[in-house]
């Protein structure tokens, strides 16, 4: 079966990891800070529960998501209507799966997949929403840059871990 959902599952925590090292202060957190206004006052005021609780929901949303993007073959499964209907799918079905079925299934080409989604969705969309709300160029590289890494190394996961 071409879905993982361990794999999905510990792609969910790449954002809050990658986050943890991309936001730091020594590496773009202070430019991030300086860019938004936040202070570390601000910070402190948080729910920190809600951020992290909606920040892994929305994570797991976007790995869900993002596995149909990176594995080839859970397009074949959709054209024969789903995994209920592996049984009754017809000869060609499991031709085509045996000759590809772990075709492209690489960390390497999830990888790939993952920044292509992270440059052509991640960065348009943080820097259409920037643009209106008057950010920064700073502002959109170091978000669009974190989106991009994030993306990146979960469809990597996702991909490779069969």
């Amino acid at each position: 079966m071409p879905f993982n959902i361990y794999a999905v599952l510990v792609s969910t925590l790449v954002t809050l990891l990658v986050g943890f090292v991309w936001y730091n202060p020594k590496v773009f957190g202070t430019i991030w800070m300086n860019e938004t206004g936040m202070t570390e006052e601000k910070a402190k005021q948080s729910n920190m529960l809600k951020v992290f609780g909606l920040t892994i929901f929305y994570s797991f949303m976007l790995s869900f998501i993002l596995s149909s993007m990176v594995i080839h073959q859970i397009g074949a499964i959709g054209m024969i209507g789903g995994p209920d209907f592996i049984e009754t799918a017809k000869p060609s079905y499991a031709a085509f799966m045996a000759d590809y079925g772990d075709a492209f299934r690489t960390y390497k080409h999830g990888a790939l997949h993952g920044f292509f989604f992270g440059v052509f969705i991640a960065l348009p969309t943080t820097a259409i929403n920037s643009l209106f709300e008057q950010k920064s160029w700073k502002y959109i590289l170091v978000t669009s840059g974190y989106w991009i890494v994030s993306m990146t190394i979960m469809g990597a996961i996702i991909c490779g871990w069969k």
